[in-house]
């Protein structure tokens, strides 16, 4: 019977695998567009607060400029929090096209074989607008159940418990989240997946449990979407492409 530790380890072969050649390029550009894009939503908030703290300046006394300077690293730690808090969910919606790319050649360098005919470029135009409507139907299979486990929070008695349910869930979403990529590029569709990932439960679990910890690192986090693909990938092909016909 695999273990969560197998599956915590799978995480670690992404990391590894993103930095092979042929693969890298599928990891650059959308971290490359997801950086672009907070660096701009950044130099905007940068922009629009300067001129707020100007304005405050101009109108208050003073003795109270100070006041002006306070405000300097309270915004600096919200943009943080924010950026911290943010960039694996918008990473994960631009990525989408481009992980299913990931996986394939991912599994390409492990097995040899691609799992489509079509050509990269093709499958990602093809692919776009389906990946994203996929991302938001996850997003809405980890509402309806996540809504239920939050108000456990509120119930005295079971809200001792309900941390821990809420962390299990989280890893068992992480696994689905990234499994998601290589058993759809073979036509699996997301109640199949999630029926396969439970007939090896720790060890998607271990898998998923690992990325979780892992988006809790600042700076790891920003490298936690590829290398959780790469490393579900590998998973899939070792341990599920053969239960997939099952």
């Amino acid at each position: 019977m695999a273990t969560a530790a197998e599956g915590a380890d799978y995480l670690l072969r992404g990391l590894e695998l993103i930095t092979r050649p042929g693969i890298r390029r599928f990891v650059f550009i959308p971290l490359s567009i997801n950086a672009l894009l907070f660096g701009l939503f950044l130099w905007f908030a940068f922009d629009q607060f300067s001129l707020f703290v100007d304005w405050l300046d101009a109108r208050i006394p003073e003795w109270l400029q100070w006041i002006s300077w306070l405000l300097w690293p309270l915004f600096a730690a919200t943009a943080a929090l924010f950026v911290f808090f943010t960039f694996s969910v918008v990473a994960n919606i631009i990525g989408a096209p481009f992980n299913g790319l990931l996986a394939e050649a991912v599994e390409h360098q492990l097995t040899g074989r691609r799992p489509s005919d079509h050509s990269s470029m093709g499958a990602l135009i093809a692919d776009f607008i389906p990946s994203i409507l996929n991302e938001l139907r996850k997003l809405a299979y980890f509402a309806t159940r996540a809504i239920p486990l939050l108000l456990l929070f509120l119930v005295p008695g079971l809200n001792m418990v309900a941390p821990f349910l809420w962390m299990a869930f989280s890893a068992w979403m992480l696994a689905v989240e990234y499994s998601d990529y290589p058993m759809a590029n073979h036509g699996i569709r997301f109640p199949d997946q999630r029926r396969l990932l439970g007939r090896r439960r720790w060890l998607s679990l271990g898998f998923g449990g690992a990325t979780l910890a892992a988006t809790m690192i600042p700076i790891v986090n920003f490298l936690v979407m590829p290398v959780a693909v790469a490393g579900a990938t590998a998973m899939w092909v070792e341990c599920f492409s053969d239960e997939s016909t099952t």
